[in-house]
C-alpha cells in the first residue's frame, strides 16, 4: 500500500514539475527520437526491466536481446529518416568535423584485424547512432532549445524516479556489487550508472538555473520554472551525496565551477583565462590520481592509493592487449577468450575504469590519437563558441572538461554512453563555428524549410 502510495506520489511531482517548467521554445517532433536513445542510455536497456540488474548487464542486453536490437533498430532507423530530410546538414557535420569522422572510420577499419569482426560492425553501428542522435538536435533551428527540451524531460523523470525505486522499490532501485556491498542504482544498472547521469543533469540544470532562456515569458512563468529547477537540483545533490560515486561527484563540482564562471563573469569569457582553469583542473586531477600528489584530496573523496582496485585492474589488463598499435578491434577486447580470463583474474570485470586505456586495448595507440585529434580540436571549437554565444558555450565547456575527467576512472569514451553523446556534440563544430569558404552567402547549416519535421519558428 505504501509503495503504490508512493509510486502515485512520484507521478504528482513530475506532473508538478513540467507543469511548472511549460511552455518554451518550440522544437521539432524529431527531438523525441534522441530522447528516446537517451533515455535508454541513461537507464537501463529495455530488457533490463524485465530483471533485476547484476552489476553492469548494459552490453549483455543490448547485443543478446531481440528486444533490445529491435527498439533499438527502430530508433536508429527514425533517426536516418529525418536525416534524409536534412542532408544539407549532414553534409555540413562531415565538412567540419574530419577528426570525428576519421575516428570512426577507423573504428570500422578495425573490423578487419578483430577476432569478432560482426561484434565490431553491430557495436560500430550503435556508435554511429550517438552521433546520428547529435545530429538531430544540432540540425534543430535553435539546437540549445532542443538539447535543453531532452535534458530537461530526461532530469523531471529520472531523478525522481531514482528516488522512489531506492526508497520504496528496493529490488528495482538497490542491488548488491560483486563484493557483497549494498548499492543504490536507482534507475541504473549500477551507483556509478546513477552518479553518471546526476552528474550531467546537475551540471545542466544548474546552467539552465543560472541562465534562463530569453522568451519574453512573464515574471511568473519565470519564478514557477525557477522553482522546478531548484526542486530538481535539490534532488540530485541528494542522490550524488549518498550514491558514494565519487568520480561524479568530483567531476560535478568542478564542472559547476565552471558554469558558474561561464555564466556570472567576464573573466571566464577570455580564453587564455578559460584555458587556465580548466586545463588546471585537468591537470590537477592527473595528480591526483596518477602521482600521488594530494593524498588528502583522495582521502576525503573516499579512495585509497589504488582507487579502490582501478589501479590493479590496469595492471592486470594492459599485458593482455591485442596489439600496441590498432588494438583489438572496436569494442573488442572484453569479449571471447579474454572475458573468460577476466571472469577468472577480476571477477567478472568487463571495462577498464578508464576510458583511455579502454580505447588504447580496442584499438590501440592509433586509436588515443585520433581521439586526442578531436579533443584538440574540439576544443579550438568550444572557445570559438563560447566568443560567439557564452551562454551555451560555458555548458559545452562544462560537459567537454567532464568527460576528460570522467574517464581517468570510468571507462566512457565508447557507445550508448551519455557521457559519450555530449561530449561529441560539446567538440563538434557547431553552426556557424567557421567562415564560408563558399561564395554564397547561405549558412551552412540553414535549415531546409522543406522539411516536415520542423516546427516552424
Amino acid at each position: 500500500m505504501i509503495s503504490a502510495l508512493a509510486a502515485l506520489a512520484n507521478l504528482v511531482v513530475i506532473y508538478v514539475l513540467f507543469r511548472l517548467d511549460h511552455g518554451g521554445q518550440r522544437v521539432s517532433r524529431a527531438v523525441w527520437i534522441p530522447f528516446a536513445w537517451l533515455l535508454i542510455e541513461s537507464s537501463r536497456p529495455i530488457s533490463g526491466w524485465l530483471s533485476a540488474p547484476v552489476g553492469d548487464v548494459a552490453d549483455t542486453y543490448i547485443d543478446g536481446s531481440p528486444l533490445d536490437r529491435n527498439v533499438l533498430t527502430l530508433l536508429l532507423l527514425l533517426a536516418a529518416f529525418v536525416l534524409s530530410k536534412r542532408m544539407y546538414n549532414v553534409r555540413g557535420f562531415l565538412a567540419l568535423n574530419t577528426p570525428m569522422v576519421v575516428y570512426f572510420a577507423y573504428c570500422l577499419l578495425s573490423l578487419l584485424w578483430s577476432d569478432y569482426p560482426f561484434v565490431v560492425f553491430k557495436r560500430w553501428i550503435r556508435s554511429v547512432a550517438d552521433v546520428m542522435m547529435v545530429l538531430i538536435i544540432l540540425s534543430e533551428s535553435d539546437w540549445v532549445a532542443a538539447l535543453s527540451r531532452v535534458l530537461t524531460t530526461l532530469t523531471y523523470i529520472l531523478i525522481p524516479t531514482s528516488i522512489l525505486f531506492i526508497r520504496f522499490f528496493p529490488s528495482l532501485g538497490r542491488f548488491y556489487s560483486r563484493g557483497g556491498v549494498p548499492e543504490w542504482t536507482g534507475v541504473g544498472t549500477d551507483k556509478n550508472a546513477l552518479g553518471m547521469i546526476c552528474m550531467l543533469f546537475g551540471v545542466f540544470t544548474l546552467w539552465r538555473l543560472l541562465n534562463p532562456e530569453k522568451e519574453g515569458l512573464p515574471k511568473s512563468h519565470i519564478r514557477r520554472r525557477r522553482v522546478a529547477l531548484i526542486a530538481a537540483f535539490l534532488m540530485i545533490i541528494y542522490l550524488l551525496l549518498v550514491v558514494n560515486s565519487q568520480t561524479a561527484l568530483a567531476c560535478f563540482a568542478m564542472a559547476c565551477i565552471v558554469v558558474v564562471l561561464a555564466s556570472r563573469t567576464r573573466w571566464f569569457l577570455r580564453p587564455a583565462n578559460a584555458s587556465v582553469l580548466v586545463w588546471g583542473m585537468v591537470a590537477a586531477s592527473c595528480c591526483v590520481l596518477f602521482l600521488g600528489v594530494g593524498g588528502i584530496v583522495l582521502t576525503a573523496l573516499g579512495r585509497d592509493a589504488s582507487l579502490t582496485g582501478r589501479t590493479d585492474v590496469w595492471r592486470t589488463v594492459l599485458p593482455y592487449a591485442a596489439n600496441t598499435w590498432v588494438g583489438a578491434g572496436y569494442e573488442n577486447f572484453w569479449i571471447g577468450d579474454r572475458m573468460r580470463l577476466f571472469e577468472r583474474l577480476l571477477g567478472g570485470l568487463n571495462q577498464a575504469h578508464n576510458g583511455y586505456i579502454e580505447v588504447y586495448l580496442n584499438i590501440g595507440v592509433v586509436g588515443l590519437t585520433l581521439l586526442a585529434a578531436i579533443i584538440v580540436v574540439g576544443y579550438q571549437n568550444i572557445l570559438y563558441g563560447l566568443q560567439r554565444d557564452p551562454r551555451a558555450g560555458g555548458l559545452r565547456m562544462a560537459f567537454f572538461m567532464i568527460c576528460l575527467i570522467y574517464n581517468f576512472t570510468e571507462a566512457s569514451f565508447k557507445m550508448m554512453s551519455p557521457v559519450w553523446l555530449l561530449f561529441i556534440l560539446s567538440a563538434a563544430a557547431l553552426p556557424m563555428n567557421r567562415p564560408l569558404r563558399a561564395k554564397t552567402a547561405t549558412p551552412l547549416w540553414e535549415p531546409r524549410r522543406r522539411d516536415l519535421w520542423r516546427v516552424s519558428p
